[in-house]
């Protein structure tokens, strides 16, 4: 039977485990970082902003991809990137034990964090010359079932081990082993796919030179902001995320801080038995049927369902914040109500970016133009998440956290979304890495 790869390897062998070492980074930075610093005693609007920043390396990440062509194939890239995270997450576990341990910290972390997001360009432009157009759908599922397995393990699994071990230990040994397990796992994955991975060429180019790929991206970048109607589209974007870039900064702290401060009082292991256990499989489960639900309804009528369906849910934070419960069952249940309606509501900003933003003369590129403005809508809100808080306490910002939601569900009324286009010519756009 064809596996559809130029090895002959069946995608099983290496689909999975490639997204699994795409989401650990990811999600050490964008979450565990920010328990990490709680636990050392930070305060949140420092986590907000550090944290925030950190995020930018996923921002940016679309300007440097194209020089990534330069390589010889997307595995040596794509291994290298993983090699170079299993060693930042090592020294991020030492950097915990030095006198100057934040400003450390914070320097390992954004070598993370740009060795995460240059690696995510890689993988997945790997998948795509590697796979036929049928294997990529067919191994679409196992794609994000690895990369939410990531956040599995790291918000369930070793928040949860790292909560353990600060009640035997300080906090800086005990996320030390937890950084250093992350660690020792990226270097096996790369380990892993020296023999695994594809060796995917890169796609030939008349000028393969720094000013050739230099000039492309510029024609990328003109074409991009030439679109009729992208600055609007922009402002949508970023809008999209403002509620959530503040509740998945502060949730997390809330349920951290102790009740005499408007917090839940939770330890760190049971934040992660709440948030990476039953969140975490809420959030696939409304990931997929939002994904159903769109496609059935079409997204230009869907679009404000979704975005309810994703800043709704955010009130169960106001709640908690006001009835203060102690029952880990009643939180737990609140929290997956919550995460079930980010999942679900979170797929039509991705389809507005494939359906509104990206088809034209560069749809690839264009696709992680979109992405990266999404990214920058987080960004955005996250690293003045924590002053918010500081200024109105935690049940007054849970409410802001709602009225925030109300600019993007008035501009989805008018948002002119056409139909979905027809699978563009591959031919036609840019190889990426």
């Amino acid at each position: 039977m064809p596996t559809g790869t130029p090895t002959g390897r069946s995608p099983i062998f290496w689909v999975p485990s490639l997204y699994f070492a795409q989401g650990l980074p990811f999600y050490t930075v964008a979450m565990i970082a920010g328990l990490m610093f709680k636990s050392m005693g930070v305060a949140n609007d420092t986590i907000g902003h550090w944290t925030g920043l950190l995020g930018l390396a996923w921002v940016f990440k679309p300007l440097w991809s194209p020089f990534l062509e330069a390589a010889p194939n997307k595995k040596t890239i794509v291994v290298l990137f993983q090699f170079a995270g299993a060693a930042a997450l090592g020294l991020l576990a030492l950097s915990l034990q030095l006198p100057a341990w934040f400003a450390a910290a914070i320097a390992v972390l954004a070598l993370v964090a740009l060795s995460s997001a240059t690696h995510d360009i890689a993988a997945d432009g790997l998948y795509i010359a590697s796979l036929t157009a049928k294997l990529q759908a067919a191994y679409a599922g196992w794609q994000g079932a690895f990369f939410n397995a990531a956040r599995f393990i790291s918000m369930g699994g070793l928040v949860y081990l790292a909560g353990n071990l600060e009640k035997h230990m300080a906090a800086p040994q005990a996320w030390g082993i937890v950084f250093g397990i992350l660690g020792a796992t990226m270097a096996a994955l790369a380990a892993y796919h020296l023999w695994a991975l594809p060796n995917s060429a890169n796609a030939p180019r008349a000028d393969r030179s720094m000013r050739g790929v230099a000039t492309l991206l510029w024609d990328v970048l003109a074409d991009f902001f030439k679109k009729p109607g992208i600055w609007l589209a922009i402002a949508f974007i970023v809008l999209f995320r403002a509620g959530e870039g503040q509740i998945q900064t502060i949730g997390p702290l809330f349920l951290r801080d102790p009740r005499s401060e408007g917090g839940l009082g939770l330890s760190t292991d049971e934040v992660g038995i709440v948030y990476g256990t039953a969140g975490t499989v809420a959030f696939i489960a409304g990931s997929i049927l939002g994904g159903y639900f769109t496609s059935w309804l079409g997204l230009k009528r869907a679009l404000p369902i979704l975005i309810l369906a994703m800043n709704l849910p955010n009130l169960v934070f106001y709640f908690l914040s006001a009835a203060l419960p102690e029952s880990l069952t009643l939180i737990g249940a609140a929290l997956a109500l919550e995460m079930f309606g980010y999942g679900f509501g979170f797929v039509g900003v991705i389809l507005f970016i494939m359906q509104v933003v990206a088809p034209g003369k560069y749809t690839t590129a264009h696709y992680a133009l979109g992405t990266g403005v999404m990214q920058l809508g987080f960004v955005l809100f996250k690293v003045v998440s924590g002053d918010i808080q500081t200024a109105l306490g935690y049940q007054a910002f849970f409410l802001w956290v709602l009225v925030a939601a109300i600019p993007v569900l008035a501009m989805s009324w008018f948002m002119r979304i056409p139909a979905p286009p027809a699978p563009a010519d591959a031919a036609a756009q840019p190889a990426q890495a």
